[in-house]
Protein backbone atom coordinates (compact mmCIF):
# COMPACT_ATOMS: atom_id res chain seq x y z
CA UNK A 1 0.00 0.00 0.00
CA UNK A 2 1.08 3.47 -0.86
CA UNK A 3 -0.41 6.85 0.79
CA UNK A 4 -0.29 9.81 -1.64
CA UNK A 5 0.43 12.80 0.01
CA UNK A 6 0.37 17.20 -1.29
CA UNK A 7 3.66 18.94 -0.21
CA UNK A 8 2.97 22.07 1.91
CA UNK A 9 3.75 26.06 1.31
CA UNK A 10 5.37 26.32 5.56
CA UNK A 11 8.29 24.92 6.01
CA UNK A 12 10.64 24.16 9.44
CA UNK A 13 14.12 23.74 8.65
CA UNK A 14 15.15 23.89 12.68
CA UNK A 15 17.46 21.35 13.85
CA UNK A 16 16.20 17.71 14.08
CA UNK A 17 17.29 14.86 16.03
CA UNK A 18 16.48 11.96 13.72
CA UNK A 19 19.93 11.40 11.57
CA UNK A 20 18.35 8.81 9.47
CA UNK A 21 17.65 10.02 5.72
CA UNK A 22 17.73 9.01 2.10
CA UNK A 23 18.22 11.21 -1.02
CA UNK A 24 15.40 12.27 -3.46
CA UNK A 25 14.78 9.62 -6.26
CA UNK A 26 14.43 12.36 -9.10
CA UNK A 27 17.70 14.53 -8.09
CA UNK A 28 18.46 15.69 -11.65
CA UNK A 29 15.10 16.56 -12.41
CA UNK A 30 15.22 19.00 -9.31
CA UNK A 31 18.10 20.35 -10.58
CA UNK A 32 16.98 20.97 -14.27
CA UNK A 33 13.99 22.39 -13.07
CA UNK A 34 16.02 24.63 -10.49
CA UNK A 35 18.70 25.61 -13.53
CA UNK A 36 15.67 27.30 -15.23
CA UNK A 37 14.29 28.82 -12.11
CA UNK A 38 17.97 30.84 -11.36
CA UNK A 39 17.59 32.15 -14.17
CA UNK A 40 14.40 34.59 -13.33
CA UNK A 41 14.42 37.39 -11.55
CA UNK A 42 12.42 38.09 -8.59
CA UNK A 43 9.73 40.01 -9.91
CA UNK A 44 9.26 37.25 -12.90
CA UNK A 45 8.96 34.69 -10.22
CA UNK A 46 6.25 37.08 -8.37
CA UNK A 47 4.71 37.09 -11.53
CA UNK A 48 4.72 33.14 -12.38
CA UNK A 49 4.51 31.93 -8.89
CA UNK A 50 1.60 34.01 -7.96
CA UNK A 51 3.09 35.05 -4.52
CA UNK A 52 4.35 38.56 -3.23
CA UNK A 53 7.67 40.77 -3.59
CA UNK A 54 8.90 39.25 0.32
CA UNK A 55 8.35 35.49 -1.33
CA UNK A 56 9.32 35.97 -4.59
CA UNK A 57 12.58 37.24 -3.32
CA UNK A 58 12.79 34.60 -0.61
CA UNK A 59 12.87 31.77 -3.52
CA UNK A 60 15.27 33.62 -5.41
CA UNK A 61 17.11 33.25 -2.93
CA UNK A 62 16.84 29.45 -2.39
CA UNK A 63 17.28 28.76 -5.76
CA UNK A 64 20.47 30.64 -6.20
CA UNK A 65 22.07 28.72 -3.13
CA UNK A 66 20.12 25.17 -4.11
CA UNK A 67 23.28 23.06 -3.94
CA UNK A 68 23.59 19.19 -5.99
CA UNK A 69 24.88 18.11 -2.28
CA UNK A 70 22.65 17.38 -0.18
CA UNK A 71 24.14 17.82 3.37
CA UNK A 72 22.24 18.47 7.20
CA UNK A 73 23.45 22.17 6.85
CA UNK A 74 21.34 22.63 3.21
CA UNK A 75 18.85 19.95 3.77
CA UNK A 76 16.28 17.78 6.03
CA UNK A 77 14.39 15.51 5.75
CA UNK A 78 10.56 15.86 3.88
CA UNK A 79 7.79 14.67 6.37
CA UNK A 80 10.21 16.40 9.09
CA UNK A 81 10.35 20.11 6.87
CA UNK A 82 6.90 20.16 5.85
CA UNK A 83 4.63 22.16 8.26
CA UNK A 84 1.22 22.59 6.47
CA UNK A 85 -1.89 21.51 7.61
CA UNK A 86 -1.59 17.99 6.73
CA UNK A 87 1.62 17.90 8.17
CA UNK A 88 0.25 19.28 11.52
CA UNK A 89 -2.55 17.18 12.02
CA UNK A 90 0.00 14.41 11.26
CA UNK A 91 2.37 15.77 14.13
CA UNK A 92 4.80 14.45 12.20
CA UNK A 93 7.34 15.75 15.16
CA UNK A 94 6.06 13.41 17.40
CA UNK A 95 6.91 10.16 15.32
CA UNK A 96 9.73 7.30 16.74
CA UNK A 97 11.94 5.52 14.30
CA UNK A 98 9.42 2.78 13.86
CA UNK A 99 7.24 5.05 12.85
CA UNK A 100 8.99 7.26 10.34
CA UNK A 101 10.43 3.38 9.38
CA UNK A 102 6.82 2.41 8.18
CA UNK A 103 6.02 5.62 7.06
CA UNK A 104 9.16 5.68 4.78
CA UNK A 105 7.92 2.08 3.15
CA UNK A 106 4.00 3.68 2.76
CA UNK A 107 4.26 7.37 1.98
CA UNK A 108 4.50 9.10 -0.97
CA UNK A 109 4.89 13.05 -1.00
CA UNK A 110 4.12 14.50 -4.99
CA UNK A 111 6.20 17.78 -5.77
CA UNK A 112 6.39 19.82 -8.37
CA UNK A 113 10.01 20.11 -7.73
CA UNK A 114 10.90 16.69 -6.49
CA UNK A 115 8.18 14.68 -8.57
CA UNK A 116 8.08 11.88 -5.76
CA UNK A 117 9.68 12.62 -2.35
CA UNK A 118 9.71 9.61 0.73
CA UNK A 119 9.45 10.64 3.94
CA UNK A 120 13.13 10.52 4.59
CA UNK A 121 14.45 11.76 1.45
CA UNK A 122 16.41 14.98 2.50
CA UNK A 123 14.95 18.30 0.88
CA UNK A 124 16.27 21.67 0.05
CA UNK A 125 13.93 24.53 0.79
CA UNK A 126 11.42 25.13 -2.48
CA UNK A 127 8.83 26.61 -3.11
CA UNK A 128 6.75 25.16 -6.40
CA UNK A 129 3.30 24.10 -7.06
CA UNK A 130 2.83 21.13 -9.23
CA UNK A 131 0.13 24.03 -11.06
CA UNK A 132 2.80 26.47 -11.69
CA UNK A 133 3.29 27.06 -15.76
CA UNK A 134 6.93 27.20 -15.80
CA UNK A 135 8.54 25.62 -18.90
CA UNK A 136 11.21 22.79 -18.75
CA UNK A 137 12.73 22.33 -21.95
CA UNK A 138 10.28 21.41 -24.94
CA UNK A 139 7.63 21.06 -22.18
CA UNK A 140 4.56 23.71 -21.28
CA UNK A 141 4.46 23.01 -17.62
CA UNK A 142 5.25 20.79 -14.51
CA UNK A 143 2.56 18.10 -15.39
CA UNK A 144 4.19 17.56 -18.99
CA UNK A 145 7.41 17.68 -17.60
CA UNK A 146 7.19 14.94 -15.24
CA UNK A 147 4.72 13.05 -17.52
CA UNK A 148 4.38 9.44 -16.89
CA UNK A 149 7.67 9.27 -14.67
CA UNK A 150 5.82 9.77 -11.34
CA UNK A 151 2.99 6.79 -11.71
CA UNK A 152 6.04 4.30 -13.55
CA UNK A 153 8.13 5.04 -10.36
CA UNK A 154 4.77 4.08 -8.31
CA UNK A 155 4.12 1.16 -10.84
CA UNK A 156 7.54 0.22 -10.33
CA UNK A 157 7.23 -0.29 -6.20
CA UNK A 158 4.39 -2.37 -6.78
CA UNK A 159 1.63 -1.78 -4.57
CA UNK A 160 -1.66 -3.01 -4.43
CA UNK A 161 -3.43 -0.37 -3.15
CA UNK A 162 -3.30 3.57 -3.46
CA UNK A 163 -4.43 5.44 -0.62
CA UNK A 164 -5.13 8.73 -2.72
CA UNK A 165 -5.13 12.07 0.31
CA UNK A 166 -3.14 14.28 -2.02
CA UNK A 167 -5.25 17.55 -3.44
CA UNK A 168 -6.63 17.58 -7.07
CA UNK A 169 -3.72 19.79 -8.13
CA UNK A 170 -1.06 17.26 -6.93
CA UNK A 171 -3.14 14.03 -8.12
CA UNK A 172 -3.12 15.64 -11.30
CA UNK A 173 0.34 14.31 -11.68
CA UNK A 174 -0.62 10.94 -11.90
CA UNK A 175 -1.81 9.41 -14.46
CA UNK A 176 -4.76 7.41 -12.69
CA UNK A 177 -5.84 4.93 -15.70
CA UNK A 178 -2.23 3.99 -15.68
CA UNK A 179 -1.44 2.62 -12.36
CA UNK A 180 -1.20 -0.88 -11.93
CA UNK A 181 -3.18 -0.81 -8.06
CA UNK A 182 -6.56 -0.05 -6.98
CA UNK A 183 -6.88 3.86 -5.99
CA UNK A 184 -9.02 4.61 -2.54
CA UNK A 185 -9.87 7.89 -2.89
CA UNK A 186 -10.93 9.80 0.35
CA UNK A 187 -13.03 12.48 1.37
CA UNK A 188 -13.45 14.58 4.66
CA UNK A 189 -16.87 16.31 5.65
CA UNK A 190 -18.00 18.09 8.23
CA UNK A 191 -21.69 20.05 9.70
CA UNK A 192 -21.30 23.81 9.17
CA UNK A 193 -24.06 26.19 9.69
CA UNK A 194 -26.62 23.10 9.37
CA UNK A 195 -25.03 22.23 6.16
CA UNK A 196 -22.54 19.20 5.37
CA UNK A 197 -19.67 20.41 3.48
CA UNK A 198 -15.66 20.35 2.87
CA UNK A 199 -13.78 22.84 4.41
CA UNK A 200 -10.48 23.03 2.96
CA UNK A 201 -8.58 23.85 6.42
CA UNK A 202 -9.99 20.65 8.25
CA UNK A 203 -9.71 18.61 5.42
CA UNK A 204 -6.01 19.19 5.09
CA UNK A 205 -5.41 18.38 8.59
CA UNK A 206 -7.61 15.04 8.65
CA UNK A 207 -5.67 13.88 5.82
CA UNK A 208 -2.63 14.15 7.80
CA UNK A 209 -4.86 12.85 10.98
CA UNK A 210 -5.46 9.74 8.44
CA UNK A 211 -1.76 9.37 8.00
CA UNK A 212 -1.12 9.32 11.10
CA UNK A 213 -3.58 6.81 11.89
CA UNK A 214 -2.02 4.35 9.07
CA UNK A 215 1.05 4.47 10.52
CA UNK A 216 0.15 4.19 14.19
CA UNK A 217 -1.40 1.39 13.27
CA UNK A 218 0.25 -0.55 10.38
CA UNK A 219 -2.58 -0.33 8.53
CA UNK A 220 -2.30 -1.58 5.17
CA UNK A 221 -6.21 -2.72 4.24
CA UNK A 222 -9.20 -0.65 3.33
CA UNK A 223 -10.93 -2.61 6.01
CA UNK A 224 -9.06 -1.22 8.72
CA UNK A 225 -8.78 2.11 7.09
CA UNK A 226 -12.57 2.54 7.69
CA UNK A 227 -11.78 2.54 11.44
CA UNK A 228 -10.38 6.24 11.33
CA UNK A 229 -11.61 8.01 14.46
CA UNK A 230 -9.57 10.77 15.33
CA UNK A 231 -11.02 14.13 16.39
CA UNK A 232 -14.74 12.60 16.19
CA UNK A 233 -14.44 11.50 12.47
CA UNK A 234 -16.43 8.65 11.30
CA UNK A 235 -16.72 6.66 8.26
CA UNK A 236 -20.49 7.78 6.24
CA UNK A 237 -21.44 4.54 5.35
CA UNK A 238 -24.35 6.25 3.39
CA UNK A 239 -22.26 8.29 1.14
CA UNK A 240 -19.51 5.90 0.96
CA UNK A 241 -18.73 2.81 -1.93
CA UNK A 242 -15.62 0.40 -2.00
CA UNK A 243 -13.17 2.79 -3.70
CA UNK A 244 -14.88 5.98 -2.24
CA UNK A 245 -14.84 6.77 1.91
CA UNK A 246 -16.02 9.66 3.07
CA UNK A 247 -15.40 10.79 6.88
CA UNK A 248 -17.66 12.96 8.28
CA UNK A 249 -16.84 14.76 11.60
CA UNK A 250 -19.15 14.86 14.52
CA UNK A 251 -20.84 17.54 15.65
CA UNK A 252 -20.67 18.61 18.72
CA UNK A 253 -23.32 22.05 19.73
CA UNK A 254 -22.12 24.70 21.60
Amino acid sequence: MIILLSPSKSLDYSETKIKDSTLPLFQEEALEIVNVLQKKSNSALKKLMKVSDKIAKENNQRYKDFSPKYTEDNSKQAILAFKGDVYTGMNNDTMSKADLKFAQKHVRILSGLYGILKPLDLMQPYRLEMGTKLPIKKTKNLYVYWDTKLTDHINEEKPKLIVNLASKEYYRSIKEDQLDAKVLNINFKEFHNGELKFLSFNAKKARGMLTRYIIDNRIKTINKIKGFDTDRYYLDTDNSTEMNLQFVRKFIPV
